[in-house]
Order: C-alpha cells, then sequence, then structure tokens
C-alpha cells in the first residue's frame, strides 16, 4: 500500500494518556502518538534506534540521563539500548521512527 491516510488508522491507547497510530514498511515502524498533557513516558530501552519528532505541543524527553524539552521542529536522536522517558508538559503530537521494525507493535 503505497499511501496511507493515519486518521483512518484506529488509535490505541498503550499507555496512559498515549494513543498512537503505526505504520509499518518493510524494515521501520512509525508512531504518530497523540498525547495528553501530564501523561509519562516510564523509562525503558529497547534494541531499535528511535528518532523523536515533536510536531506539536512540549514534551520533557531524558535520554541517557540527558534531559530537554522538546518543541516543534526538534528531533530526539534515541540509540539503540539508551535508557530513555519523558513525560508531556502540554497536549502532544509526536512522530516516532523506529528502525528495525517494531515486530512487537504489529497487529
Amino acid at each position: 500500500m503505497p499511501f496511507i491516510e493515519i486518521e483512518r488508522i484506529e488509535g490505541k491507547e498503550l499507555i496512559p494518556g498515549f494513543e498512537v497510530r503505526f505504520i509499518h514498511s518493510d524494515t521501520m515502524t512509525f508512531a504518530h502518538w497523540n498525547i495528553k498533557a501530564g501523561a509519562i513516558l516510564p523509562e525503558h530501552s529497547h534494541h531499535h534506534e528511535q528518532v523523536a519528532h515533536v510536531l506539536e505541543g512540549k514534551f520533557e524527553l531524558t535520554i541517557d540521563g540527558r534531559t530537554m524539552v522538546v518543541e516543534p521542529g526538534t528531533v530526539g536522536i534515541i540509540p539503540s539500548n539508551a535508557v530513555h522517558s519523558g513525560r508531556a508538559i502540554t497536549d502532544c503530537r509526536i512522530l516516532d521512527v523506529f528502525y528495525p521494525i517494531r515486530e512487537d507493535y504489529r497487529t
């Protein structure tokens, strides 16, 4: 399928306050998040590389002990196995890209 309308994908709440719509290519996973202000992303890590692009709002992101408030136009690069966590300061929209594909997120 060469074209996908994101809003036609059913959203899922994986973590309280984090609704996501997933798109998978052959090698990558794209996660389109709508996040409620105050929602917490618990500290975790995974073997996937991750790029987090803030589209709307303010999100406090911690990667390997370094914390920054990220806003639209800011990209967080999360290396493989890096410990990371976060907190939505405002309602947010974030696009995460994972490589390789997140098999655990396939439906």
